[in-house]
């Protein structure tokens, strides 16, 4: 029996290293329109060309989630497949993956796919693909993983912290002079996605240290001891995430902690200077 594991393009993983012939892995792309143009979120796209053309475009730029169709041509390339999408809450990724899965299964029964609404995007759905590998190269059978796959889902965590407000400011959530103002004084507004799959919004402070000092506070808070991984994401800001790195390793000596550059999705959502952390 042949496995897959398929994410969309907001886990910001495009290979996994390593699997064995049975397992494979894959992703489906979202879309970014900035004005006339459109960038496919996928191992090609120039994240620097996107985020220059956002911050030239004046009105706002939008997003389109994978159609059913992308979903189902990945579906049908295994026997047993595991898909995880960003939170239903920011998009219609999740009802797509779903739509797809009535669409394969109605011309093969046979197969056995499970898609996993994370509530969740970037580094928290790198963490779920990384257990579902896991669950899955240990041989359990594939409701066991399914089952598993979920409650560790529940007990991980994402934050974000932004420092560029332009994207809130075009799509209307904030308004101009709040953003000229949070940009001149330069704020950081840390956040998370909360229970329900939302933004969250938990802290403002003023310059990039004491922000990096509240999210390892708050990850503290929440109860992570150092055992489990950590997946920081960065837009533009590898110096930030290797301070923050630098910072969990100090409080958990030995802690795995990962840092990758956010991909087409979530620098629309980070934006410039922005960092989002799962753990």
């Amino acid at each position: 029996m042949t496995w897959k594991i398929v994410a969309d393009s907001s886990c910001e993983l495009r290979h996994l290293e390593g699997l064995g012939p049975d397992l494979s892995f894959d992703t489906v792309p979202l879309k970014i329109r900035v004005g006339e143009r459109e960038f496919v979120d996928n191992a090609a796209l120039d994240t620097a060309v996107m985020m220059s053309a956002m911050g030239n475009y004046n009105g706002p730029a939008t997003t389109a989630c994978p159609s059913p169709e992308e979903w189902a041509e990945k579906y049908l390339q295994a026997d047993q497949v595991i898909a995880l999408t960003i939170t239903s809450g920011l998009s219609g990724t999740y009802n797509s993956a779903l739509v797809a899965k009535e669409m394969v299964l109605e011309s093969h029964p046979e197969k056995k796919i499970y898609v996993l609404d994370t509530l969740s995007t970037g580094g928290q759905m790198v963490l779920d693909i990384w257990k579902a590998r896991e669950l899955i190269e240990a041989g359990l059978p594939f409701e066991q993983v399914c089952a598993e796959l979920e409650i560790y889902n529940q007990q991980r965590g994402l934050l974000f912290a932004l420092a560029n407000f332009d994207n809130l400011v075009k799509n209307g959530r904030m308004s101009r002079l709040v953003g000229f103002m949070a940009g001149a004084m330069n704020m950081r507004a840390v956040g998370r996605a909360s229970d329900a799959g939302k933004i969250e919004l938990l802290h403002k402070t003023r310059g990039e240290t004491r922000m990096l000092a509240y999210i390892l506070e708050s990850i503290d808070r929440s109860g992570y001891d150092g055992s489990g991984p950590v997946v920081i994401s960065h837009c533009f800001n590898e110096t930030a995430a290797h301070l923050l790195a630098n910072g969990i390793h100090n409080k958990w000596p030995g802690a795995r902690v990962e840092i990758l550059p956010t991909g087409g999705l979530t620098s629309f959502y980070a934006e410039r200077q922005g960092l989002i952390v799962g753990y």
